[in-house]
């Protein structure tokens, strides 16, 4: 296998955190990412940049990660046995937008680049990332444009590639413990590393260039959405889902936890506010209720009308 130079993955990963904040910086109109630089203990380390109390985002977090360690944590080598032993660098950026009114949908975005190494050995290397979409509220037109504007990225490095990562998706964000997925999906991907270096890195662009041109119309669309506090409660609960499965199933955190990972960088993705409440039924016909009961049901988004 041919050498693998990841710098101007660090470079383009990089580049595309200054994007992103400026981007939704501008979307926000009010508040401002504030960077906490950090290093890790072994090698490495990154820029964690928070936005809270905006006009539209009620927590935001863009982190850039450029880690490196003697050997790969049990999350990574459970599913790739072949990598136990190695030395690894991983670097990726990787996002979550909390919005403070509860129709505008909760965001999530990663891209990322592993490659572990061993003397006498070819490096083994992958890519990998995504982006999906957790409405608390949901407009089919929203579900829709989400997904077109998923399959519009996929669909230049081939046909195949939306339906498959889409799947892929709806079963990756999926918390068994409730059988119900987190949100209505969008795309998902790891261990990409076919055809070629080149190829692999030119859809990873793609991927975290085209996250906001699908996510920023929908915060337009509904930002001003008039709601009241019954909403707001909801959206709390809401987010206990997500929290549950950030910490029990998520791989990105099980890899930063268990390589000795800077927790907080780790756990920015977390909301500012969130609720429980006991075996919480929503009134039938409602729209809380039809949140779980259409809208987090096996669904071609593409299909809808």
């Amino acid at each position: 296998m041919a050498a693998v130079d990841i710098q101007p993955v660090v470079e383009f990963m990089q580049q595309l955190q200054d994007q992103i904040c400026r981007e939704l910086e501008a979307a926000d109109g009010q508040a401002t990412f504030k960077e906490d630089r950090w290093d890790k203990p072994s090698g490495g380390g990154g820029r964690s940049r928070v936005l809270t109390d905006g006009a539209v985002f009620e927590k935001g977090g863009v982190n850039f990660s450029h880690v490196q360690g003697d050997n790969m944590p049990g999350s990574a080598t459970a599913h790739r046995p072949e990598l136990a032993g190695r030395s690894y660098q991983a670097v990726g950026v990787s996002l979550v937008m909390h919005p403070e009114n509860p129709y505008v949908p909760t965001s999530h975005a990663n891209v990322r680049f592993f490659i572990a190494e061993k003397e006498g050995e070819d490096p083994i290397w992958w890519f990998g990332g995504g982006f999906d979409l957790t409405p608390c509220y949901g407009y089919v037109e929203d579900c829709r444009d989400w997904h077109l504007a998923a399959k519009a990225i996929c669909d230049p490095f081939g046909a195949e590639l939306y339906p498959q990562y889409k799947e892929w998706c709806d079963r990756y964000f999926y918390l068994k413990h409730r059988d119900e997925p987190r949100g209505i999906g969008g795309l998902f991907f790891d261990d990409l590393n076919q055809p070629d270096f080149n190829s692999c890195f030119d859809f990873v662009k793609a991927i975290g260039q085209g996250y906001l041109h699908a996510y920023l119309p929908l915060v337009q669309r509904r930002k001003d959405s008039a709601y009241a506090e019954a909403e707001k409660r909801f959206q709390r609960y809401r987010r206990g889902r997500y929290v549950e499965f950030n910490l029990v199933f998520d791989r990105g955190t099980l890899f930063g936890l268990q390589s000795g990972g800077r927790t907080e960088s780790i756990l920015m993705s977390l909301p500012p506010e969130v609720r429980w409440e006991y075996n919480y039924q929503a009134e039938a016909g409602s729209e809380e209720a039809r949140l779980t009961d259409y809208f987090l049901q096996p669904r071609d988004w593409l299909a809808e009308v």
